[in-house]
């Protein structure tokens, strides 16, 4: 069997925790900053996991993480 291939972007945007979960960051904390509170900065900087509705297919782009 040939090996699987990683979704490149994929692989930039997701990691694996020791556990198995998948860890994402949040969108829009990049620029136009100015008109954000800071409350609402400080969250969009902080981790999250994937909904688990999302995870199989996230999973499906990373075949070679953590089962």
């Amino acid at each position: 069997m040939p090996k699987l291939k990683t979704h490149r972007g994929a692989y930039k945007r997701f990691r694996f925790t020791a556990t198995g979960k998948i860890k994402r960051g949040h969108s829009h904390a990049r620029h136009i900053l100015t008109k954000k509170t800071p409350k609402r900065k400080r969250a969009l900087d902080k981790d999250v996991y994937v909904h688990p509705t999302d995870e199989h297919r996230v999973r499906m782009m990373l075949p070679y993480g953590r089962k």
